[in-house]
């Protein structure tokens, strides 16, 4: 499958095929995602083959305009609370790499949201996104346009190699700027919302604006409430491992491995005695360790390491703050392999 460039025509194509039935990958401000008619279940149902994806674990629904909420969350079972605090959060997060968990209506289709009582709705900033999905049905189901538990794609040449001819159309938008997931934020009903994934919106940020925030206890990997719990995900092809900067600055450096810092302090700490290791292997994600830059380079960053044939990764933590929670829970359900 050759990539489409991004255009005004391409978009309506894309459209064209999602009110079809059809699967179009295209850019978001966060990843590329895989979008199908949310309210179709066909469609839903190509989408959880193509990724192979487990039914178990929800999809999230991008709309094009706050309009566009209300065909999907049941906004009146909201307390005045929340109701309050849904609001502050779409006039200052809205659009942008944000998710919603909230009550859904009847109609939401059970494969959309795993049978769950709530649905993961998210107005995307990217403007190519929002208007593909105004042009087709106006609320596109579209988790990240890879295969399931593996890297999650920031440019169309990545959905291509994972995915291939199991869409219909890749739109090639260039890369995409946040380079992470949207954060996931649970108002559906709970005293205190919760984050049930980091993401592209820090803890402080969401604080900042409706005050404390909590996390699950235990997400259960048969039941997961949000995309992104599942112990095991967002991994490379080749065997990862997460260390402290200390721990990455006592390690040997070996030919065969790669070396993942997260700035270039602690790299060229750890290279006064790596002078053997192949200088391709060796990377960094923000030169002055900024967790927003570093969040944008790192799955980019894994695929290319990726590509280099090495026996493992060591990657190194981010420091706790910013987005640099976001990059250690990727980089932690990268590091654990399954079977």
């Amino acid at each position: 499958m050759a990539l489409v460039p991004l255009s005004p025509d391409s978009l309506k194509t894309a459209a064209e095929i999602i009110l079809s039935g059809g699967l179009a990958a295209f850019p978001t401000e966060t990843v590329y995602g895989l979008g199908g008619d949310a309210f179709n279940t066909a469609a839903l149902a190509r989408i959880f083959e193509a990724k192979g994806r487990p039914r178990f674990d929800p999809l999230i629904i991008h709309i094009a305009d706050l309009e566009g909420l209300d065909r999907i969350a049941r906004l009146e079972a909201l307390d005045g609370e929340a109701r309050n605090k849904l609001e502050i959060l779409c006039e200052n997060l809205w659009p942008g790499p944000l998710t919603l968990i909230l009550p859904k209506r009847p109609g939401v289709p059970d494969l959309a949201t795993s049978g769950l009582p709530t649905a993961a709705v998210r107005l995307p900033s990217h403007p190519a996104a929002r208007e593909l999905i105004r042009l087709s049905t106006g609320t596109v189901a579209a988790p990240s346009a890879n295969p399931f538990g593996r890297l999650s794609p920031t440019r169309a040449e990545h959905v291509l190699a994972g995915l291939g001819d199991k869409v219909d159309i890749i739109l090639d938008g260039g890369r995409c700027g946040v380079g992470l997931e949207s954060t996931v934020l649970d108002l559906s009903g709970f005293e205190m919302p919760r984050i049930l994934r980091p993401g592209g919106v820090s803890r402080g940020q969401i604080e900042g604006l409706i005050g404390p925030v909590g996390t699950p206890d235990v997400a259960s990997p048969e039941r997961p409430l949000s995309p992104g719990q599942l112990l095991s995900h967002y991994a490379p092809g080749t065997a990862l491992s997460l260390h402290s900067e200390e721990e990455m600055i006592r390690l040997k450096p070996e030919k065969d491995e790669g070396y993942l810092f997260f700035d270039d302090a602690s790299r060229n700490r750890w290279a006064a005695g790596a002078a053997l290791v192949n200088k391709a292997n060796v990377r960094f994600l923000s030169a002055a360790g900024n967790t927003v830059e570093a969040a944008a380079n790192l799955f980019e960053t894994l695929h290319d390491m990726d590509r280099l044939g090495l026996r493992h990764i060591h990657a190194e933590k981010a420091p706790d703050e910013g987005l640099g929670p976001a990059i250690n829970d990727r980089l932690g359900r990268a590091a654990i392999r399954q079977g």
